[in-house]
């Protein structure tokens, strides 16, 4: 038999498997995207460039991201789907050649009290089994080490039916490193009662000092009429158990005045109105209160460690877990490396390796007992890129939100390092982004546009980041603007002295801060700048304060409730009409009663993802039918909380609708770069940028002198910066000061003072480097960010 001969395929011929190196997007339409088709070059990494509110989300995290997520999700059981969140189809024709998508976005980390850096990590679970195994003395598993577990002691009988066996045992014992005082908070919070009433007068002589508890107001007639406590009788002058009823009593329904209502004490009741809330969300009045009558102090019991005596008390080589976690990583990286022990060698290895991520991403300053609300949204994205870096998967692909946010730019050489490793592993890194420095390392840039919100949506240019400078639109002439630092900045009319600042990691830092001109705070990631601004300058009298932290609002909650629009719009509403503003609220008697004013149904599948659905009474419009007759310049309530800023700038603005109230607040919207947005946009589905603009905006009709933004141009494109820029030039032309924190180079070249902190992060940074302008920064060129600024303009 002759042998059989074995012909290899000639080369030519791919495989037919090589052939999908494209994810293929046609006809898009979720949110403002005007039926987008394109093609995405796999193992590549892809930039996704546009003004603010031009569509690059929706593409890349609504519609790519969002449909492989629910398609990886279909795969599971219908038991397991149920635990999930919900997915709907995006609005899109076709999506082909999609691979399972990894979303490091930039929400901030849960701000449960519990939640620190090594927990969201996997660092603490690791140091916990680390402590368990060798801490001297041994106090018990790794349970024993971790303080948001109590210790459990019972007795009595407890019966285990495991099949047919019964086992009684006796007593149960489980050991937990919680700290029994602080519950492994850290803290404990203090109400001051003096700031809740004034205990020398009676109910009846308006004894309750708390913002809505008014003589006449419904909450004083709670407790003047519940029958607890005499009205008459000054508080001074109550028994013990008078004052246990009024402060502490268990909701209790009865009636009060001929209504049914629940009578609870005095503090869970402000504690559930008003310390349950968000701050920021607050007027500024209940805001006041709420700084005034609450105060966090350190648990006296742990120090702050949130852990037990036994957890703090057991040790490695003189180190408890405590004083691990409030070691700074890059630290503790070299604690851990130092460790020999052969029976815990994997353990140690992979501890290692986690940590050496941290500082690799320039996370190196952060300690692990670090509280993750705390986080800045981009250390929080950072965070989470860490479970990534050493991570085997290959062929998935990567989506980013701007990585850069938050970044020196020293830092964000770093960060292009880091995207252009995950690529060459065989990945495909998609990124939305503003910074030229990371446009410049694309492969293949996706450029939307051309204008925000309606205005955008459509792919204005792909293709290369030479194509891009050349192309024309708005991202490609931006491009390479470069801002020159002022020839005469303006002149302090002021200072503000901070002396010994030692908050965080600042090393005794004394600094005048001029006051009248725009001061910018720079310095490498963690070199101490939020420490300095909000530790000496804390938000109060005359200080308006706008930071990154997120607004907390639910579903209902959209700008024009936020900003307080609503309140002059219902009442042009009502005067026109002549009825009830409360008719043109959608959380009040307006609401269309079938979905309660959400404009959707909630329907709960059980097992199954549940489904949001319009709702078809009033076709997601949130009205009564009745509501939705009466009309302002000849439009209803819905139609005008659909108007963007811009839209309803010019509604408002002249003609029969014109509402002066309204007019104010829209302008100042539009300040800020948010024209685009529509009024009654859920506050849920906006980006950390666009949040902090909203609060920016919200904030600039208070009468403060002073205003401390940080990291205002998180989420702006190269071209809104020059916008934001010129409302900060006329804050300070209007006699206010303007302290910034920030790192975008253009502002830092705009500033008329420059503080800038280091020369490192951590423990290496807290130091004072530099003061002056910027022209002087520029020639000593003497720290990180002199160099990096005097390249920038060209010095």
């Amino acid at each position: 038999m002759s042998k059989a001969t074995r012909t290899d395929p000639q080369p030519s011929a791919p495989h037919g498997a090589d052939s999908h190196d494209l994810i293929r997007v046609l006809g898009a339409r979720e949110n403002n995207l005007k039926d987008v088709s394109i093609e995405i070059p796999k193992r590549r990494l892809t930039v996704f460039t546009g003004v603010s509110g031009s569509g690059k989300s929706s593409l890349v995290f609504n519609t790519i991201a969002a449909e492989s997520q629910r398609l990886i999700n279909e795969t599971y059981s219908s038991f397991v789907q149920g635990f999930m969140p919900t997915l709907a189809r995006p609005e899109v024709d076709v999506l082909e050649g999609l691979t399972t998508a990894i979303i490091v976005d930039q929400q901030r980390m849960g701000s449960d009290p519990r939640s620190t850096v090594g927990t969201a990590t996997d660092a603490n679970a690791m140091l916990r089994i680390l402590f368990s195994r060798l801490g001297k003395p041994h106090i018990g598993p790794p349970s024993a080490y971790a303080f948001n577990v109590p210790s459990v002691r019972a007795s009595g009988a407890i019966t285990v039916e495991r099949g047919d066996k019964k086992t009684v045992k006796a007593t149960f014992n489980r050991t937990g490193g919680m700290c029994p005082r602080c519950e492994g908070r850290g803290t404990v919070s203090d109400l001051d009662l003096t700031q809740l009433y004034d205990d020398s007068k009676s109910l009846n002589e308006g004894a309750i000092t708390i913002p809505g508890y008014g003589s006449d107001g419904w909450n004083m007639r709670l407790y003047k009429e519940s029958g607890f406590v005499d009205p008459d009788k000054p508080i001074s002058k109550y028994t013990k158990k008078e004052l246990q009823d009024f402060l502490h009593h268990e909701p209790t329904r009865m009636k009060i005045a001929g209504i049914n209502m629940t009578y609870e004490g005095l503090i869970p009741r402000v504690q559930k109105s008003m310390l349950s809330k968000d701050k920021e969300a607050m007027q500024p009045h209940i805001r006041a209160f709420v700084d005034r009558a609450v105060a966090f102090t350190t648990c006296p019991e742990c120090d702050g460690t949130r852990l037990s005596e036994g957890a703090r008390a057991s040790k490695i080589k003189r180190i408890s877990i405590a004083d691990a976690c409030a070691m700074q990583i890059s630290d503790l990286a070299d604690w851990v490396r130092a460790l020999k022990e052969p029976s815990v060698a994997p353990l140690l290895t992979a501890l290692q390796q986690t940590l050496d991520s941290f500082v690799e991403i320039g996370l190196g300053y952060l300690a692990l007992d670090r509280p993750a609300g705390t986080l800045s949204g981009g250390e929080a994205q950072r965070v989470k890129m860490i479970r990534h870096l050493g991570s085997s998967l290959t062929d998935v692909t990567y989506v980013f939100d701007e990585p850069t946010a938050g970044l020196h730019p020293h830092d964000i050489q770093r960060m292009n390092e880091l995207l252009l490793r995950l690529r060459d592993k065989g990945n495909t890194v998609l990124v939305v982004e503003h910074k030229p420095e990371t446009i410049a390392i694309a492969d293949h840039v996706v450029d939307l546009g051309p204008g925000a919100g309606t205005a955008g949506g459509s792919v204005c240019f792909e293709g290369t980041v030479e194509g891009l400078r050349t192309g024309g639109t708005v991202t490609g002439r931006h491009f390479d603007d470069r801002s020159s630092v002022k020839e005469t900045p303006r002149e302090a009319t002021g200072t503000l002295e901070i002396r010994g600042a030692s908050a965080n990691n600042l090393r005794d830092v004394d600094v005048d801060v001029p006051l009248g001109v725009l001061v910018v705070v720079t310095g490498v990631s963690g070199s101490g700048k939020s420490s300095l601004v909000h530790g000496s300058i804390p938000a109060g009298e005359g200080v308006v304060s706008v930071d990154q932290s997120p607004i907390r609002g639910s579903r209902r909650s959209n700008p024009a409730t936020y900003t307080g629009l609503l309140d002059p719009i219902r009442k042009a509403f009502a005067k026109a009409n002549g009825v009830k503003p409360a008719l043109f609220s959608a959380n009040s008697e307006g609401a269309c009663p079938t979905c309660n004013g959400a404009g959707v149904i909630y329907t709960d599948l059980a097992m199954m993802a549940g489904v949001a659905s319009p709702c078809e009474d009033c076709e997601g419009k949130r009205y009564q039918p009745s509501v939705l007759e009466y009309h302002l310049g000849g439009r209803d309530i819905s139609e005008v909380l659909a108007m963007s800023v811009d839209e309803a700038g010019e509604f408002f603005g002249a003609g029969e609708a014109a509402t002066p109230a309204a007019q104010r607040v829209l302008s100042r919207l539009s300040d800020v770069g948010l024209g685009y947005l529509t009024l009654g946009q859920p506050l849920t589905t906006l980006s950390g940028g666009e949040r902090q603009r909203l609060k920016l905006a919200t904030h600039m009709a208070d009468k403060g002198g002073v205003y401390v933004l940080d990291e205002p141009t998180t989420g702006l494109h190269l071209a809104d910066v020059e916008q934001l820029l010129a409302l900060l030039d006329r804050l300070v032309d209007s006699g206010k000061s303007v302290i910034v924190v920030e790192h975008h180079q253009a502002v830092m070249a705009h500033a008329d003072w420059i503080i800038d902190l280091g020369p490192g992060a951590g423990h290496d940074g807290g130091r004072l480097v530099f003061e002056g302008t910027p022209a002087d920064l520029v020639a000593a060129r003497s720290t990180l960010t002199g160099e990096h600024l005097a390249a920038y303009v060209g010095g």
